[in-house]
């Protein structure tokens, strides 16, 4: 069955047929094709455009379909070439010749972008909830530690102390990121594609505005040749995901690094870690690592979707089909991550004397004590050197700050006093 068949006197080859079907990956949409179409259908109706009986048995035969969709029970037939054709098919069988009016002042370039719209308002929801779920995680697992000392980082090597709640901290607010961009993608996927038909509009007297409510939309769209050829949000979106996956990977490459037994800051439960099949002894961090390897997913989505965008000329190109692929990737992708993320660090033991260990012999007070020596007086310039050389001599003698008594201190500057141990108390 095919909704341009009437130009062509003989049947596509079954190999050209299968090339150019989409219904393997965009039968997704199924759910969202009902609800657009129900919507445009009510349209139709309404303007008298099909007679309001007619609309009426499509309306129905829609719903019908869309519940079968919603509990399993719809079969989608891969015979028919997309998503689309397969929903008319099934309308025609329920609501009988009226069902052939359905795609009146319609065509699928229209239909397809409002189906991923509503598709994809659905997703930034999902996964605007799944961040969230992360971030509360995230937030308790600090909560649990709150005032824990840690070492904090730069260029990997100990810098200063900082509150565990802080670093953690840190990721949340990556993520609270992550979750206002997503808001600003919703916005401007909410704009309402539907009656531009091919690329040019129609001539029949449709109602864009009474769609756009219809379907939540806060507006249509006001270029009926960009509103076929767009794709911005589904770059956009999928642009958000990539950063989204590479805040995950980030957090994953701390956790990968921590459980080390050369770091041993954490400990991961055993229902979420893997062994190996020759290394008894072993205890791998494969969730975080396959966390990590799946941010290449979305970055091979992101410039998928770009590459496909191009170097398109206006408007509608057959190229554009394979968007979905690239969308369905990111969302998946990004979705299975949050879920395990969201339960992980639950099943995570931080093994607080291990890192106070670390913290005794790092120096990472020095800056403290070359701020205790700039309120003393001296400049910074030079209280860094004296702090430095305090450093070196502790190194060569395998000592801490807190080993040395005053006298050690006033070797390297006489403004050292008895005070100097206050700034030494990490907490």
């Amino acid at each position: 069955m095919k909704l341009w068949g009437g130009r062509f006197k003989i049947d596509a080859d079954k190999l050209a047929a299968k090339f150019t079907a989409s219904i393997s990956f965009d039968n997704r949409l199924a759910k969202y094709d009902c609800i657009g179409s129900i919507a445009h259908v009510k349209m139709l109706g309404k303007q008298e455009i099909i007679p309001s009986k007619d609309a009426v048995k499509i309306v129905a035969a829609l719903k019908n379909i869309l519940k079968k969709i919603e509990t399993g029970k719809f079969k989608v037939d891969f015979a028919c070439e997309d998503i689309h054709t397969n929903i008319e098919k099934e309308v025609i069988k329920l609501a009988g010749e009226a069902g052939k009016k359905m795609h009146t002042a319609r065509s699928r370039n229209d239909q397809v972008a409002l189906d991923e719209k509503l598709y994809l308002r659905a997703e930034i929801i999902d996964i605007h909830s799944k961040l969230q779920k992360v971030i509360i995680s995230l937030d308790k697992w600090s909560a649990l530690h709150a005032g824990m000392i840690i070492p904090g980082f730069t260029h990997m090597q100990h810098a200063q102390p900082v509150k565990f709640e802080e670093y953690i901290g840190a990721y949340t607010e990556m993520l609270n990121r992550d979750i206002w961009r997503l808001t600003n993608a919703y916005e401007r996927t909410n704009i309402m594609p539907l009656g531009a038909c091919a690329l040019a509009g129609t001539s029949f007297p449709i109602d864009r505005k009474f769609v756009a409510e219809e379907l939540d939309f806060s507006m249509p769209t006001k270029n009926t040749i960009d509103s076929v050829s767009d794709r911005d949000h589904i770059i956009e979106f999928i642009s958000d995901c990539a950063i989204i996956a590479m805040h995950l990977s980030r957090i994953s490459e701390e956790m990968v690094i921590w459980s080390t037994k050369e770091f041993a800051y954490v400990e991961i439960s055993d229902a979420f870690t893997t062994g190996s099949s020759i290394m008894p002894q072993k205890k791998n961090p494969d969730i975080f690592e396959l966390i990590r390897g799946r941010t290449g997913r979305v970055y091979g989505s992101l410039m998928g979707i770009l590459t496909v965008m191009k170097g398109l000329p206006l408007a509608y190109n057959s190229d554009m089909q394979e968007d979905k692929i690239h969308l369905f990737t990111a969302v998946d992708s990004i979705k299975e991550t949050l879920d395990i993320l969201g339960i992980l660090f639950n099943n995570i033991k931080l093994k607080s004397e291990n890192i106070k260990k670390t913290l005794l012999k790092d120096y990472s007070d020095a800056v403290e004590v070359a701020n205790y020596l700039v309120k003393k007086g001296m400049n910074f310039k030079d209280a860094h050197t004296v702090t430095g050389k305090l450093v070196l001599y502790c190194i060569e003698e395998n000592k801490d700050f807190n080993n040395l008594g005053v006298g050690d201190f006033k070797v390297f500057s006489k403004l050292f006093e008895k005070d100097v141990y206050e700034v030494l108390k990490v907490k």
